[in-house]
């Protein structure tokens, strides 16, 4: 390796430790917060590492605030949300790449940059209408608002990288375009799925408007949760940022265990296939 190379990685290296230390810092500062009592949380100088461990501040949030309701029924939302997503965004993805259709893809991406708060408002007077507010089925019904379009999307891409060779000799040999889907692309597609499925889950999981609008009082989700552990008369900082951590949780180990699968996604397309 010459000096060029070296400089080059040192150079790539301080990029990246300069783009994810503030997350890091972050992600570090709210540890310290859950784990320490309100009096070195409110410590000046500020204290990072206590002396003496409040683990009581976990305890207290999974033991009030309804918070096991709410992260059931953040379970129910997300999996229904995300479970339906695919169901339909994957089929869609697949024909719209097949078809060419650039159109419907331009469709799908306004649909996807719109804020999610455009289709707020028209949603809930149609949920009033149908008494249905206060219910998981609204959530769940709006949450598909968020992960549909981020399915498509991201299976049109990938989709459109992967070969057809496989799929038209599949076809010659007598095989209908749906067992061509089933049978030839979706296993080729494993890692695109991995990706459309963990953003899926990110992005409802951690949706906090639709909850705290649609939801009755035990039918919140866990950011509503947490929002909700902020009072006007005393803010615990060690409880709510160990609620806030504990929120993150499933979803980081989430990502962690399909790590493989999500950059072998997010790569793929950086090669066209055939």
């Amino acid at each position: 390796m010459n000096l060029r190379q070296l400089l080059g990685r040192v150079g790539l290296w301080l990029s990246v430790l300069t783009i994810v230390s503030p997350a890091i810092l972050f992600f570090l500062w709210m540890a310290s917060l859950s784990l320490k009592f309100e009096v070195d949380n409110a410590a000046y100088p500020p204290v990072f590492i206590p002396e003496n461990f409040a683990w009581k501040n976990y305890a207290d949030v999974l033991a009030s605030n309804r918070f096991l309701t709410y992260f059931v029924n953040s379970v129910i939302v997300t999996g229904s949300a995300t479970g339906l997503a695919m169901l339909v965004g994957v089929p869609a993805g697949y024909g719209i790449a097949r078809m060419a259709a650039h159109k419907s893809a331009v469709v799908i991406l306004i649909a996807r940059i719109t804020p999610g708060l455009s289709y707020l408002i028209p949603l809930f007077l149609l949920f009033q209408w149908l008494g249905l507010l206060g219910t998981l089925v609204p959530q769940v019904i709006i949450h598909l608002v968020v992960t549909v379009p981020i399915v498509i999307w991201i299976m049109i891409g990938y989709f459109e990288t992967t070969p057809l060779e496989l799929e038209e000799a599949a076809l010659i040999d007598g095989a209908t375009r749906w067992q061509v889907f089933r049978h030839v692309a979706l296993p080729i597609a494993k890692p695109g799925l991995a990706v459309a499925f963990i953003l899926a889950v990110i992005f409802s999981w951690n949706n906090f408007v639709f909850g705290i609008v649609l939801a009755g009082r035990e039918t919140r989700t866990l950011p509503v949760a947490v929002y909700n552990m902020i009072s006007f008369d005393q803010l615990s900082w060690g409880p709510l940022a160990a609620a806030a951590l504990i929120v993150t949780a499933p979803v980081l180990l989430l990502t962690v265990m399909a790590q493989r699968q999500i950059v072998a996604g997010l790569t793929a397309g950086a090669v066209k296939g055939g």
